[in-house]
């Protein structure tokens, strides 16, 4: 699995989906820091959208790059909406072998397509950039994601009194999926 950092702008985000439309507002919510709405779009009731692992790479690119101090419950609370959604055992597909795969163009919804054509999408049986193996590259880059980010989530939990619990509780989740096993069972 193969992640390159790609800069927020060069995102098609308003080709991508969240549980309520398209993604096209994510930008604007990462800038303002508006972890609870942004929590609200890429993850709901334990599902994770096409524009789950983006926002993830750009959320925690500025992560590691900032101060412990910079960090709120609210940052937390989103990764922990989204490893919530990390429960499944074993992939029933292989993923994409790297994330800007995911940008191909069969997977991206039409450019120049309305809310009505947006809704027929929904109708499909499968919608577009729902495919099996775009679905299961979604939660395993956004796995991945959270579990590289173990040794700053460890910094924060050491640093941060005021959100040691709810890092911990982070930690926790992530540690008790290794990530490694998880990528093992793919390949049986």
């Amino acid at each position: 699995m193969i992640i390159d950092y790609r800069p927020i702008d060069t995102i098609p985000w308003h080709r991508l989906t969240t549980c309520y439309g398209r993604a096209t507002d994510i930008p604007t919510l990462i800038a303002e820091k508006k972890y609870d709405e942004l929590a609200q779009l890429i993850e709901h009731q334990g599902t994770l959208w096409q524009a789950t692992p983006w926002a993830l790479q750009q959320l925690l690119f500025r992560l590691q790059n900032s101060s412990v101090d910079e960090v709120t419950s609210d940052e937390i609370d989103l990764y922990l909406a989204v490893s919530s959604a990390f429960v499944w055992e074993e992939a029933t597909s292989q993923p994409v072998e790297h994330m800007d795969e995911l940008l191909q163009e069969k997977w991206l919804w039409d450019e120049d397509s309305d809310e009505d054509d947006d809704e027929m999408e929904w109708e499909e049986e499968v919608a577009r950039g729902y495919e099996e193996q775009a679905f299961v590259s979604y939660f395993l880059y956004s796995e991945k994601q959270l579990h590289d980010m173990l040794p700053k989530f460890r910094e924060i939990a050491k640093l941060r009194a005021d959100l040691t619990e709810s890092v911990s509780e982070l930690i926790t989740c992530l540690d008790n999926r290794p990530f490694e096993t998880i990528i093992s069972n793919l390949t049986k």
